[in-house]
Order: structure tokens, then sequence, then C-alpha cells
């Protein structure tokens, strides 16, 4: 069995104070002995307004949440100490335009460093939240957000082969399914869900993306309302660790802004174990239903 560290907390629009509450976190991780650390969608920051999204978005190489939190933290570590591999969403330059062809866009990724902070893997988000409600709410992210068109096939981790996908890509079964077919053991999901969706849908994807692909599901998330008290985006929070039965192994309380982890052991004998009793896998019918994940 292994340690993994699941990290929460309340971005705002200031990088240097969420990079702050990164190195906290990645320390914290450390002082527990976690092998490896998960941090939310969006950790850099979160913005008020599409454009100061875009107009925020740094390269790897410069930005002040990779270099001021993650890169600090894992060299600032005295000497023995656990250093984990870190798993961070954020935000990149694009130098596609909007779907009006108006304005620059940029790229929602997930980074995985190792503990020298070496980038060793990035996944860019392909399902997009887009809503258009009549008479109601319009979120499109496409507007500022390039999506993704590849699936980063699963790679080696001290927990297991990790698949990546980012917040929204959990309600398409398919991405998991298709990490599942390619040796994943671990789905990650960061998160910056809505209270609304978070309330009615968090805990029950989880476990449901556990349950169909026989993975642990590790969901890191932001939470409260970010910059507050003039800011209207609030986050749903509940980071939660589920493993390949559907149970959950570990959840965050309610709604707050306190910088906190979770923690939970991952055994891939379990995993083994869950997949010899019930060999879903085995049992798939392409033949049927003509396609394959």
């Amino acid at each position: 069995m292994v340690l993994a560290a699941v990290g929460q907390f309340c971005a705002t629009s200031s990088v240097a104070a969420n990079a702050a509450i990164i190195k906290q976190l990645v320390h914290q991780a450390s002082a527990v002995g976690a092998r490896v650390l998960f941090l939310p969608e969006a950790s850099d920051y979160i913005a008020s307004t599409a454009e100061q999204s875009v107009a925020l978005a740094q390269p790897v190489e410069t930005s002040a949440a990779i270099q001021d939190g993650v890169r600090a933290a894992l060299r600032e570590l005295p000497a023995g100490a656990v250093r984990p591999h870190v798993s961070i969403g954020v935000h990149e330059p694009s130098d596609t335009l909007s779907t009006d062809g108006q304005k620059k866009r940029l790229k929602n990724t997930l980074l995985w460093f190792d503990p020298d902070g070496q980038l060793l893997h990035r996944y860019q988000k392909i399902h997009l939240f887009d809503v258009d409600i009549s008479n109601g709410p319009i979120l499109k992210e496409s507007n500022s957000v390039e999506p993704g068109n590849e699936v980063l096939a699963p790679f080696d981790s001290p927990i297991g082969k990790i698949g990546a996908g980012i917040c929204y890509d959990i309600r398409f079964p398919e991405l998991a399914l298709r990490q599942r077919s390619l040796g994943a053991e671990v789905l990650l999901f960061p998160s910056a869900f809505t209270v609304k969706t978070g309330a009615a849908h968090w805990e029950v994807l989880a476990r449901a993306r556990a349950i169909d692909t026989q993975c642990y599901v590790i969901m890191a998330a932001l939470t409260g309302v970010h910059d507050p008290p003039t800011g209207k985006r609030q986050s749903y929070g509940h980071s939660i660790i589920v493993d390949p039965w559907g149970t959950v192994l570990a959840q965050a309380p309610d709604i707050d802004t306190e910088p906190r982890i979770i923690t939970a052991d991952i055994d891939l004998t379990a995993l083994q174990k869950v997949r010899e009793n019930m060999p879903l896998w085995s049992q798939r019918r392409p033949d049927v239903f003509g396609y394959t994940v």
C-alpha cells in the first residue's frame, strides 16, 4: 500500500497567494509521508472574467504556481523527508482563438511533476463545460479555453498506472473506460465543480467511474467563494478518494476555505482482487455494441 494525499483550497485571482498555499500543501503531504499529492484544477488561479483568465495564463517555465509553489516546496523539503510526486491543474497560454474568432484562448491542463520538480506528463482537458439554458445561465468554457484532442496514455506512478482527466471529463464515461482499457489503475479528475452540480452529482460520478472501471478515482477540488467578498464564483469542494469497489475512502468536509489534505492508502492488491472477483473486462461485448473503448 502507498499513501496518497489530495489537496483542497480556495484559489483566488492572486497567483502568488495560491502559490503560497500550494507550497503549504506540498509540505503537509510530505509531513504525513504521502508519496503523491494531487491538487485541484485551476490551482494557479480563478479569474473573475474570461479576459482576466487569458491574461493571467503563464507558461509552466515562468508560472509562479509552479516555480514559487510546487518546485520551491520540493526544493525546501529537509533532507530525509518524503518528497512526493505532484499533480496540479493549471492554465497555460494558447495561440488559438475563441469560437467567434475574436479572442485568444488558454489551455486547461493537468501537470505531473516528479520529486525533483521535473515535468513528466501534461494532459489537456478534452470536454469543456458549455451550458446555454433558455432564460437561464450561459456558461461557455470554450469561449476562453482550447479543448484537448488526445487521451494521455496511463503513466507509472508510486500508486500505480494513472489515467488523467479534468473536472467535466468525468461526465463522459468513454474517457474513463478508454483509460482502463489502456491499463489505468487510478483515474484523476481534479475539479472546480459548481455548488449546484456538485451537490447533485459529485460523489455519485466519482463512485460510478470507479465501479465502471474498477479503478481508484481521485478528485482534488477547489472550494469556497473565490475572491470574496465580491467574487461570484463558488466551488463545491468535497475532495474525494474512491476505491475500485466504489467505497469512499476519504472525503473533505463541507465547503470551507481552509487549505487541507485528505489521505488514503492505495492498495493495488485489493484492486486486483476486485477485478478477479468480478471480471467485467473479459465479459465486455464489443461484438454486440460494435465498438471498443
